[in-house]
């Protein structure tokens, strides 16, 4: 029996036409070296609004993680959302596949784009590992940072000590980039401090076709980039205002490495942690989230205002 509905790609579709409504357009930019960069752009990038990019984790494409922040940032910011590189329409032949060159790419095509300074970058998960780059690599380009439930303090050995509810790479690869019902549970289970209970195989298995199954490898070569021979003593401090947030029962990334992200960054860095919330802030708590984004990058801006 021929499939004919896909809810995945059906709500796909409708997570496309929220971000046209709310004012982005997709573009697509060959950056001449055998990458091309998908991102959603202003229509009408405003020169007196600054400059937001959201950047996506692992899962689906960038739409699926922040539909529900564009409509209330698209009014103070000229927001550009990527798809990173093997996620969305964004790919690359080349063999590179640290976060170092996904922050090199985004940068890029941001530039492609005419945005060249005073960028403000909000990254979750594996999408704040890049954001981090970004602002470590093109200082003068980033203004602030947020990094959501971002491990980027980890190191390899964190994992042999325990620190992880998995016990190898190769277990967190088969979850993170899960191929069945079983594992995308499995996923939710950790993701999600109260995951959903009994989601049907169906529907997992059609989020899994479509969303988990291209570029399998690349991700699989992404996760294992960041994980081997990673040193806290590697990790450049970055210099700009920075906001740490963090889910209380975070089991992706426990919570410790945000502790010990705020002690590496000092002064310069603010940690919060949302109550009851996992891995997902964004899908689990996003009007939480939404406080916390308004208060360190749209307050700051009305408190600017002449008269104020």
């Amino acid at each position: 029996m021929v499939k004919c509905f896909s809810f995945t790609a059906t709500r796909d579709s409708c997570f496309r036409c929220s971000f046209s409504s709310a004012g982005l357009r997709s573009s697509t930019t060959d950056l001449g070296d055998g990458t091309v960069m998908h991102v959603w752009i202003p229509k009408l990038h405003v020169q007196s609004k600054p400059t937001l990019v959201l950047i996506h984790g692992f899962g689906a494409n960038a739409m699926w993680q922040w539909n529900d922040f564009i409509s209330p940032l698209i009014s103070r910011f000229n927001v550009y959302v990527p798809d990173l590189l093997f996620f969305g329409e964004s790919y690359t032949t080349r063999p590179e596949r640290s976060e170092q060159f996904q922050a090199e790419c985004a940068i890029r095509v941001m530039e492609a784009h005419g945005v060249v300074s005073g960028m403000n970058v909000v990254g979750i998960s594996y999408g704040g590992f890049v954001g981090y780059r970004m602002a470590a690599q093109f200082k003068e380009r980033i203004e602030k940072v947020v990094l959501c439930c971002t491990g980027v303090c980890l190191e390899e050995k964190d994992m042999e000590e325990g620190m992880f509810k998995v016990k190898s790479v190769d277990e967190a690869v088969s979850i993170l980039l899960p191929q069945t019902p079983d594992k995308m549970r499995e996923l939710m289970k950790l993701s999600f401090s109260k995951p959903t209970q009994r989601v049907p195989s169906c529907f997992l298995n059609d989020f899994i076709h479509v969303m988990c199954t291209e570029y399998l490898q690349e991700r699989k070569d992404l996760i294992l980039a960041l994980h081997k021979d990673r040193r806290l003593s590697d990790l450049p401090k970055i210099t700009q205002p920075t906001l740490i947030i963090w889910g209380e029962h975070d089991q992706i990334f426990p919570l410790d490495l945000g502790h010990r992200l705020k002690r590496h960054l000092g002064d310069n860095a603010e940690l919060v942690i949302i109550k009851n919330a996992g891995h997902a802030i964004n899908a689990e708590k996003p009007k939480e989230l939404f406080k916390h984004l308004k208060s360190f990058l749209i307050d700051p801006l009305s408190q600017a205002k002449p008269g104020n």
